[in-house]
């Protein structure tokens, strides 16, 4: 597959909102090797560890700090690069966070969101956008039943709620102003990849399982689980990544016809409890345990989620390569390394590399 997306991204230009982030530092390396020509827009990379970092984004992409909502920047940004492809991965994506910071995440999400797509429109040229949403944009009924994509969209906590007025959002543009019936006008393709959740190496964000996990390992202390018994759809970084960008390639080869959203997830038996993914880690690792520790009147979190990937399979011959056993160790390695002092731009780069040709 690596060549075959490198046929289609070699001297493309790739404008990448989010670039700073764990995913978006992994999708920059990618996109990197494979010979495109990235303008990445997103806030300063948080904390002193960080992947973005480790990766020496600055040295492989032109970079602008700035935040979604400064239209004026984000206006400026695209129209001077004049992109091919537009991934819009920035976001407040925390959960935890978003209640403490309601509005804004909102902001970012939803109106962020409408910004990108208001400076897509002031291009006069092609341009074929994929944007990331999640899998909590689903109205969740705690079922088994695993989640379509007409499915009926909600959000309990402001996070969830916040990526689902997204989707509206993008509906909205894409009905507005970016219709099928008129492509040969406007020239904008759409289209939304919907994840669920993703592990990786050089993930350090707050209240998210695998940083706690590594970080208590690291430490010689136990890990503190919160919900030992909420199911996700979890799986590697790169599964999801490769995803967007196949999506993308569609979109330049049918535009119109691919302009929809796609759950991009494992298979239905590797949505797994969130005491299952740290036993696998602590075996990853080689040593460690774990406590419960359910505080009374914690933010409310979903306890079962799962995605329905057959709409992805049919459509774009994607599906997940690796189980969640070998996302976890694959992870787990990753940070062994990290702390081990290894070059880490090179067994990045190693990764993804076993991870095309496996």
């Amino acid at each position: 597959m690596f060549n075959e997306l490198k046929e289609i991204y070699k001297g493309k230009k790739v404008f990448l909102t989010g670039h700073t982030g764990f995913k978006g530092s992994w999708l920059l390396k990618i996109l990197t090797m494979l010979g495109a020509e990235v303008k990445g827009y997103a806030l300063a990379p948080e904390g002193d560890l960080n992947l973005y970092n480790i990766i020496n984004g600055d040295t492989i992409c032109d970079s602008v700090i700035a935040d979604l909502r400064n239209r004026e920047t984000l206006n400026k940004a695209m129209l001077d690069f004049e992109p091919d492809f537009v991934f819009h991965l920035a976001a407040q994506p925390l959960v935890r966070l978003s209640y403490r910071i309601p509005s804004e995440t909102f902001e970012v999400n939803a109106i962020g969101t409408a910004n990108v797509l208001d400076a897509v429109m002031l291009l006069n040229k092609p341009c074929y956008c994929v944007l990331i949403t999640t899998d909590k944009v689903y109205h969740n009924n705690e079922w088994e039943y695993p989640y379509r994509e007409n499915d009926r969209l909600g959000g309990y906590d402001p996070y969830s709620a916040s990526k689902a007025c997204m989707e509206l959002v993008i509906g909205s543009y894409r009905n507005s102003f970016f219709n099928e019936n008129t492509y040969p006008v406007h020239q904008k393709a759409i289209a939304v990849g919907r994840a669920g959740n993703v592990i990786g190496g050089g993930d350090w964000s707050a209240d998210r399982l695998i940083p706690d996990i590594v970080s208590a390992l690291h430490a010689g202390k136990p890990i503190e689980i919160r919900n030992p018994d909420s199911v996700r759809p979890w799986q590697h970084v790169l599964e999801p990544l490769t995803g967007y960008l196949l999506l993308g390639a569609k979109l330049l080869g049918n535009p119109v016809a691919f302009s929809q959203a796609y759950n991009f997830g494992p298979d239905v038996n590797d949505a797994l409890p969130v005491h299952k993914m740290v036993e696998m880690a602590i075996a990853a690792w080689g040593s460690g345990n774990f406590n419960i520790n359910q505080t009374v009147n914690q933010p409310h979190e979903a306890g079962l989620l799962k995605l329905d990937i057959s709409k992805v399979k049919a459509e774009l011959n994607w599906q997940p390569k690796m189980n969640a056993d070998k996302a976890v160790n694959t992870t787990i390695n990753w940070y062994r390394e990290f702390y081990s002092r290894s070059e880490m731009t090179v067994y990045t780069e190693k990764q993804i590399q076993d991870f095309f040709n496996g």
